[in-house]
C-alpha cells in the first residue's frame, strides 16, 4: 500500500532561512569563474554571485571573524579590480602570520571560498596546470601584523602583479554588557528561546555594522609597490 503520510512542501528545506533580514541587505560579491565556464557550469559573461549567507553555511556561523573575512575581501576585490569584475582563481592570497594565529584559519576559509585561492589541498589545475588554485593562498609566518589586529592580508592580481594589503580590526566595536549573561547560557544549550533570540540579536549588531556600515580604521586598505 502506498505511504500515504503527509509531507512537507519540498520548498521548506530547499532554501536555508536565516533570521536576521539585514543579511539580504548586505551587497553580494561577484566574480568570474573561466573554470565553471570551460566546464559547463556557467555560461560565458555570467558571474558566480557570493552572497553573506554563502559564507554563514561554509563556516557554520556568523561572527565578527566570518563578516569580517567577507567585508575585507569585498574591500580588497574593489580595490584591486575597481570597475572590472574580480576573476575567482586568478588571486593570490597572503595572510601575516601563520594559520593559526588568532583567526587566521577561519578568516582564510571565507577568503578561498570567494576568491578561489586555495592552500596546499587546493585544486591542482587541467591539462598541466591550467586553472591551478592550488598554493594560492598561503601564511608568512615571519611577518604578523600589528597585535591589536583581527588580522592583515595582502590580495594579489596575478593577471597584472598589483598588490593590496587590508587590515582588518574590531576593537571598535562595543558588545552590550547583557551578552555577558547571555552567551554562556547559549553555548551550553541552558538558554530559554526568549533569552537565546535576544542573545542573537545582541550578538548580530555588531556583524550588521561590520558588513553595512564599518566605522573608519576598522578596514584599512594600502598598496603594496613593486
Amino acid at each position: 500500500m502506498a505511504d500515504s503520510t503527509p509531507r512537507p512542501p519540498q520548498a521548506d528545506t530547499a532554501q536555508t532561512r536565516f533570521n536576521k533580514a539585514f543579511f539580504d541587505e548586505v551587497e553580494p560579491i561577484k566574480l568570474i569563474d573561466p573554470l565553471a565556464v570551460a566546464l559547463g557550469a556557467i555560461d560565458k559573461g555570467e558571474p558566480l554571485v557570493y552572497t553573506y549567507g554563502d559564507a554563514i553555511k561554509m563556516a557554520g556561523h556568523s561572527c565578527p571573524a566570518v563578516s569580517g573575512a567577507y567585508k575585507m575581501t569585498q574591500l580588497a576585490l574593489k580595490e584591486l579590480y575597481k570597475d572590472k569584475m574580480p576573476v575567482r582563481g586568478e588571486i593570490k592570497v597572503t595572510f601575516r602570520g601563520g594559520v593559526d594565529y588568532k583567526v587566521n584559519g577561519p578568516i582564510s576559509q571565507v577568503v578561498s571560498l570567494i576568491t578561489g585561492a586555495a592552500p596546499e589541498s587546493g585544486f591542482s589545475g587541467l591539462g598541466g596546470g591550467k586553472f591551478n588554485r592550488k598554493n594560492l593562498l598561503s601564511y608568512d609566518e615571519k611577518n604578523e601584523p600589528l597585535p591589536a589586529c583581527v588580522c592583515s592580508a595582502i590580495f594579489e592580481r596575478m593577471d597584472t602583479g598589483r598588490k593590496v594589503e587590508i587590515t582588518y580590526d574590531n576593537h571598535m566595536l562595543g558588545a552590550d554588557p547583557r551578552m555577558g549573561d547571555l552567551m554562556p547560557k547559549a553555548i551550553k544549550g541552558v538558554a530559554s528561546d526568549e533569552e537565546l533570540k535576544e542573545f542573537g540579536n545582541l550578538w548580530h549588531e555588531r556583524i550588521k555594522t561590520i558588513l553595512t556600515n564599518p566605522p573608519d580604521g576598522m578596514f584599512v586598505i594600502k598598496e603594496i609597490k613593486q
